[in-house]
């Protein structure tokens, strides 16, 4: 049977194609709480909303940012305002106020001085839109919010779509979204997405992938990530695939229900960055894999951070049990800037890796080859060929072309490459190369035709799946006295052999450690509590490495850190501050005990007293997902999840609990 949306030019074209056929989206919220979409109600919710976004004053062109927990309540309002020809934004929900600042910078930015379109809408709950108030007001961005209140819909109040709007039929060149980076940042870009963009990715992806209505695909990557909208919602959808989405968070409390319900499901299209591998394989431990049959999988989509082969190698020889077909892992290259996909190997290829010296990796170097075990080694992993509709090509510093076997840098040019960031001329100055290619700021090599990315020139930190610019996290530990531009380098550390990056700070200090052992734990507490992310090391330095401009060489200190160099000065630092914590202060209340003993075991058996604060321990956003599910379990209902931040202590969270159960 002919594809109906293969002729299709714009998003709204393949929701009026599917309307009409038997074709579903399932939403898995747990175990055993399923919900069914099919195409055709899924086309008239989407009418039902676009009619209260209308009501509301928004028109073609306007901006709608999306910020929402529920996967089905986003898709639903993605397609309401892609149906009245409105620009969806998403943005991620985050538990931290990082996120709820990065909501109201992205508002300010869509509505700057230079934006055409005017102020944006906010499409949220009513909850969400209560804690950015909160937040706001704290933060002096009362006008920004004010703004975003005026034009906000809560989903909340949504109890009657029987009225339909008036949808407005998209051309190839509009714009059909915007995507913004993941992670912290403090000048947030915009990737703009025309329809045309999207369909030409699609058709290129389908074209190598042969995705089918015959697939079924199952996702826990967020929608507010390129991967998981554009690759598990949006390709999925246009090719009548029977896409399966769970919530994030689900993935993250209980890891495991992802490939059982994978092997229910009899899934054949896959997805998971690095972070997901290494967080299903730590919960699964020992164990051996028992009731899972997952033969039915051909794809298991690895991109989003720099691929790990050991990663790879574990993971599917752990799930070989299980029937997952050695050759299903699916190594590919993309970003937003691309509308997600760049490169794919052929399906079914078996991981091909090449073993590279580690010391000749710089723009221009012709690639020397080495034992795969020597202690030189990088491993890279082939990530196949550009797809149809898209061309790569390695360059130098001067955007020269390189021959095959030389690192260089990775441009992009193709109908599914952005024409530039959201009303940022600087940005696209910087991203474009005179003769019209995109620069992704990541370093690659050509062998024998395939692409092979070795890192990165552009400075990013990959943690859980996501992007972190370091100058953004330097801002955050910036705010402790004394620490001023300069004097604080945030960097991803990857040890050899290591499968993930670890956050690592090093802080010029030139004093004892006594005196650096506060200003280490009050810079990753501060990281931790703005961004829920773990700070694994803080380090002190003595000099700061920077070239001749004054730019700080943050490759310098990772090495110097994977080298041993500060190893020392840290066990100096673990020795004080085990010396500090002394014998530990004993719970006063069943209560106290009871959450001591369920923050143990999240943060790996590490004794926790009741006054320690979980920020200053490293409680990463994963842990306190884990924390505060084991405590709704033991007190269903009573706290919040982003109460934690406000009782950070055992013994502040016990008080608050006691008073809410009414225990004297």
């Amino acid at each position: 049977m002919s594809n109906p949306t293969s002729h299709a030019a714009t998003l709204t074209e393949i929701l009026e194609a599917n309307r009409r056929l038997p074709g579903r989206i399932t939403y898995l919220e747990g175990e055993h709480d399923v919900r069914e979409v099919g195409f055709e109600e899924l086309h008239a919710r989407a009418l039902g909303i676009l009619y209260h976004l209308q009501r509301l004053g928004a028109r073609r062109g306007d901006k709608v940012i999306l910020f929402l927990g529920s996967n089905e309540q986003f898709i639903d309002a993605f397609w309401a305002a892609v149906l009245g020809g409105m620009v969806p934004v998403p943005v991620a929900l985050g538990i931290s106020d990082e996120h709820r600042h990065k909501l109201l910078r992205i508002a300010r930015t869509l509505a700057g001085p230079g934006s055409r379109l005017g102020k944006p809408f906010l499409y949220t709950e009513r909850r969400s839109l209560e804690r950015i108030g909160a937040f706001a007001a704290a933060a002096g961005e009362s006008e920004t919010f004010e703004d975003l209140r005026a034009r906000a819909f809560l989903v909340d109040t949504l109890d009657d779509i029987s009225r339909a709007g008036k949808p407005h039929e998209a051309r190839a060149d509009d714009v059909a979204f915007i995507q913004f980076s993941s992670g912290s940042t403090s000048e947030p870009k915009g990737v703009v997405l025309t329809h045309g963009n999207i369909i030409a990715n699609a058709r290129g992806a389908t074209e190598v992938a042969r995705f089918s209505p015959d697939d079924v695909s199952l996702s826990w990557m967020p929608l507010t990530h390129d991967m998981g909208l554009i690759g598990f919602h949006l390709i999925m959808f246009y090719n009548r695939v029977h896409a399966h989405l769970m919530p994030t968070e689900l993935f993250v409390r209980r890891p495991l229900l992802w490939l059982t319900l994978a092997s229910r499901i009899r899934a054949s299209i896959l997805c998971s960055p690095n972070f997901g591998y290494k967080h299903y394989l730590k919960v699964l431990g020992d164990r051996p894999v028992e009731g899972l049959d997952l033969a039915s999988v051909r794809l298991i989509f690895n991109g989003a951070e720099p691929i790990s082969v050991e990663l790879c190698e574990e993971f599917m020889t752990r799930l070989a049990p299980a029937r997952l077909a050695r050759n299903a892992m699916y190594p590919v290259y993309g970003l937003a800037e691309a509308s997600l996909a760049v490169s794919f190997p052929p399906p079914g290829a078996p991981l091909q890796t090449i073993a590279l010296n580690r010391h000749r990796l710089g723009v221009g170097s012709p690639v020397e080859r080495v034992e795969k075990g020597s202690r030189d080694a990088v491993q890279l992993v082939c990530e196949g060929r550009a797809i149809p509709y898209c061309e790569v090509r390695i360059a130098d510093d001067e955007d020269r072309q390189l021959p095959e076997g030389r690192i260089g840098n990775l441009h992009l040019r193709g109908d599914n490459v952005t024409r530039g960031y959201f009303e940022s001329p600087e940005a696209n100055a910087a991203a474009f190369t005179a003769d019209g290619w995109l620069r992704t700021g990541d370093l690659a090599l050509v062998h024998q035709g395939d692409l092979y990315v070795s890192g990165r020139a552009k400075e990013i930190i990959f943690v859980n799946g996501q992007n972190f610019y370091p100058h953004d996290l330097e801002a955050i530990a910036q705010r402790i006295e004394g620490l001023e531009l300069g004097k604080v380098v945030a960097a991803g550390v990857r040890a050899p052999g290591a499968e993930i990056e670890q956050l690592v700070l090093f802080i010029l200090h030139r004093g004892s450690m006594e005196d650096f052992l506060p200003l280490a734990t009050q810079a990753a507490r501060l990281i931790n509590e703005q961004t829920g992310l773990e700070v694994a090391e803080v380090v002190p330095v003595k000099r700061i490495p920077k070239t001749t401009s004054g730019k700080i060489q943050r490759h310098l200190l990772e090495q110097s850190h994977v080298d041993g160099e500060f190893a020392e000065e840290l066990r100096t630092l673990v020795a004080l501050r085990e010396a500090q914590r002394g014998p530990g202060t004993a719970s006063r209340s069943e209560i106290e005990e009871k959450l001591r003993t369920i923050c143990d075991a999240a943060l790996g058996g590490r004794r926790v007293d009741v006054n320690d604060n979980l920020f200053e321990l490293g409680a990463s956003s994963l842990k306190l997902i884990e924390i505060h599910e084991q405590i709704d379990r033991q007190y269903p209902g009573q706290v919040d999840l982003t109460e934690l931040f406000d009782y950070p202590t055992i013994a502040e969270l016990a008080r608050y609990l006691e008073t809410k159960l009414g225990v004297a």
